[in-house]
């Protein structure tokens, strides 16, 4: 079978490691299914993408929704990240990781009054908007406050990303982002806002794009808006594209951060302000992998099935998205390949982590590696069938910890005991 290893994830004398952790002794100590992230990938990938930008006047801003564990947050913080949060909840996460909101951008469709408020209370350096309702909205809790509230318009450049549906955010058919028209007539009432400083102007166009040519057309699109904006007497201060980034699962034709930069560096020299990025998968995705148990070889006739302790509600991306995640073994025992379905113990046809899979044959008890799942891994969990969420790990180096305990059943049931009817 074919393996997928990179500069953290790799085999030594046929046993999976995680940078000089081998994974197999670390399975025998932590219940299963477990995340495993390397601290060394993290860093490694958010200084790639800073140099690769280095002659442009930047910021990153990590894409919190792509990985909430506070110790990679903060693992980002301090390589001098700013972050993109999306809710109340990434927010106290974000805080409780150090962050100082003045490096924090808030975005989402949907922001609540709640949400809104904490942004301005806070004074976070931007509040990205995506309609007139919503701008009507921040104006009136901004001016209750006494606050001038930064925001940018999400502009919808109405370019096909070339990416899942499910996952495209920049055609208009999508939900995010305003029109041109639209915006430009937001802008050019800007002084009907009082509270309000309209300080940039930012797109994002979807998720795990492949190919540089959606970001060349979407920035080429926004660039005559930011112009038009200009015009209209208005002082920019950031042009901001967002993420959606490409990450290679396994064979994927994937560009470049430093061909990306290359593309772009024309463009964006002609803005003459300040450029934001949004990365999440591209920084963490390939940098974590879960461990889970086999618990059962079954087959039904002519159709293999290797039964793992690891379900839909551990790892969501293969049922909604058929995404793909190469799985191999922790120990490399030379096994004959089999094609087999890799399902979980969740009562649903569509918990599966692979269908027609060719795969090291695997005994009962040993142990597999879902790669690839370090982003949309655990903060896409759910405790369905009372199923209890896995714990995290980050390895450094030969040290690893746990980032996050495996949830107990106590963990489950919350205050539900007291309220037992």
């Amino acid at each position: 079978m074919q393996f997928f290893e990179n500069e953290s994830f790799y085999y030594r004398a046929n046993q999976l490691f995680c940078e000089n952790v081998n994974l197999s002794d670390l399975a025998t100590e932590i219940e299963t299914p477990v995340y495993i992230y390397s601290k060394t990938f993290f860093k490694n990938r958010y200084l790639e993408f800073s140099r690769a930008f280095s002659n442009l006047d930047h910021k990153i801003f990590y894409a919190v929704k792509s990985n909430f564990n506070l110790s990679v947050i903060k693992t980002f913080i301090d390589l001098g990240s700013g972050l993109d949060i999306n809710s109340e909840g990434e927010f106290y996460r974000a805080l409780l990781a150090g962050a100082k909101p003045e490096n924090i951008i808030l975005t989402g469709l949907g922001k609540t009054y709640e949400e809104i408020k904490l942004g301005v209370v806070n004074d976070v350096l931007m509040i990205k908007a995506e309609s007139l309702d919503e701008i009507i909205l921040i104006n009136e809790i901004a001016s209750k406050l006494g606050k001038i509230a930064n925001v940018a318009i999400r502009v919808n450049p109405d370019v096909n990303p070339q990416t899942h549906p499910y996952i495209s955010t920049g055609l208009l058919e999508n939900k995010f982002g305003l029109d041109e028209e639209t915006a430009l007539g937001i802008y050019a009432d800007h002084n009907k806002f009082k509270s309000i400083c309209f300080t940039g102007i930012d797109m994002h166009i979807g998720s795990q794009i492949t190919s540089t040519a959606p970001f060349e057309d979407s920035v080429e699109k926004l660039s005559e808006t930011f112009f038009k904006v200009k015009d209209l007497g208005i002082d920019l201060h950031h042009f901001d594209i967002g993420g959606g980034f490409g990450n290679q699962y396994l064979n994927e034709k994937v560009f470049s951060i430093q061909e990306l930069a290359n593309k772009l560096f024309p463009l964006f020299n002609k803005l003459k302000c300040k450029i934001f990025f949004e990365p999440g998968r591209f920084l963490t995705a390939n940098g974590g992998i879960i461990i889970t148990k086999v618990i059962y070889n079954k087959c039904n006739k002519t159709k293999n099935f290797i039964v793992v302790d690891l379900g839909m509600n551990d790892l969501l991306r293969p049922s909604i998205y058929t995404a793909y995640h190469h799985i191999q073994p922790l120990k490399n025992n030379l096994h004959k390949d089999i094609e087999a379905d890799i399902v979980g113990p969740v009562c649903e046809s569509g918990d599966f982590i692979a269908k027609n899979r060719t795969i090291e044959l695997v005994g009962q008890g040993e142990y597999l590696a879902v790669m690839s799942t370090g982003a949309y891994g655990t903060v896409m969990s759910s405790n369905y069938n009372a199923r209890r969420r896995p714990a995290e790990i980050m390895i450094e180096n030969d040290q690893w910890k746990i980032v996050r305990s495996r949830e107990s059943f106590e963990h489950l049931v919350f205050d539900e005991k007291e309220k037992l009817q």
